[in-house]
């Protein structure tokens, strides 16, 4: 017989499966809680639930763990990154960055990507697969597992477009958020995008509750195609007008990220375009020197970026100069990709 993954499960879903079962719907409240509160993976620790019950469950389900290949320590920060094996053989990464008392858990939705921004280490990997939903919730279980801390921010940032894995990636988050369970605020939960229009729309009308930003990198059509190829189907315009209706819909500031690359969108002139795109949005505006990948790129010299803040500083929005964290183990934004594919 086939066991079942129980981290595949709705509450709703585990609650029908526990009744197929024969037992009470409340059982599967109490079973979600010791999986996702409580974080344990044997039935034999659920000690409210009956040895008879366990010996079923044992029988007919499993609790998913990620294997761990090997993690790594910045020198410089406390950002640690985790590189997990799959049942299949593939490699996936997460990062735990620490900040006082806030600690973000950045996770991957798919293994590779698709979408080949230049500025991306993930993209030398081509596209894999998408990951399942028990494969993202494990990142974030089994990393609060591993370091003793619970997440008080998460961010699905790592490998992948999130959007391209978009059913499992929200059914992932929603779990996550359940207040009988891991417990992220949905206020703490951030999905980024590099701008698939019609995903953001629907994100818009299904009123998700999670933040969105998005990677908008370049002033101009041509930079940003240039940069970002999904920006030949999907413009700056038709971008800006589904991000203005997102803001107008759900009463939410949006993210912007802007990532600053030497010679190619860091100019004076790209600041004051900025400037103008964004003057009607509602948003804050995070400026991310580049890190290296891979790429023929480079990061402005700092005195460049502090004059491309200064020159948006007049936006209505707030803007961060977001530091580097874990560049020197390739664990800094745009450096993710399989171990075996690092630079």
């Amino acid at each position: 017989m086939n066991k079942v993954n129980l981290k595949n499960f709705s509450l709703p879903e585990l609650t029908g499966w526990i009744e197929n079962l024969g037992e009470k719907p409340y059982r599967a409240g109490q079973i979600w809680t010791w999986i996702y509160q409580k974080n344990i993976i044997g039935f034999d620790r659920m000690s409210n639930i009956s040895q008879h019950l366990r010996t079923r469950l044992n029988a007919e389900a499993f609790i998913y763990t990620l294997p761990l290949k090997s993690s790594r320590n910045s020198n410089l920060t406390p950002t640690r990154k985790f590189l997990w094996m799959l049942q299949d053989g593939l490699e996936i990464e997460s990062v735990y960055i620490p900040e006082g008392k806030r600690k973000t858990f950045c996770i991957s939705s798919q293994v590779g990507c698709a979408m080949n921004c230049g500025f991306c280490a993930t993209a030398s990997m081509g596209f894999r697969r998408n990951l399942e939903v028990f494969e993202i919730t494990e990142q974030v279980l089994s990393m609060q597992r591993l370091i003793q801390e619970k997440a008080t921010n998460l961010v699905v940032m790592g490998m992948g477009e999130p959007f391209n894995n978009y059913d499992s990636v929200i059914k992932a988050l929603t779990i996550l958020n359940h207040p009988n369970g891991a417990a992220i605020s949905h206020r703490k939960i951030t999905l980024s995008t590099c701008g698939i229009v019609p995903m953001i729309e629907r994100f818009t009308r299904e009123r998700q509750p999670f933040k969105l930003a998005v990677s908008l990198n370049a002033t101009t059509n041509r930079i940003r195609s240039e940069l970002m190829p999904v920006n030949k189907k999907y413009s700056i315009e038709s971008l800006l007008k589904a991000a203005a209706a997102y803001t107008k819909a759900l009463k939410k500031r949006i993210t912007f990220e802007y990532v600053l690359v030497e010679g190619i969108n860091d100019s004076p002139d790209d600041a004051r375009r900025l400037l103008h795109l964004l003057r009607d949005i509602p948003c804050k505006v995070n400026l991310i020197g580049y890190n290296p990948s891979g790429k023929h790129l480079s990061r402005p010299e700092e005195r460049k970026v502090q004059r491309f803040a200064e020159l948006i500083r007049p936006l209505c929005a707030p803007v961060t100069l977001r530091l580097s964290r874990g560049d020197d183990i390739q664990a800094a934004c745009g450096q993710l990709a399989s171990g075996s594919e690092q630079i």
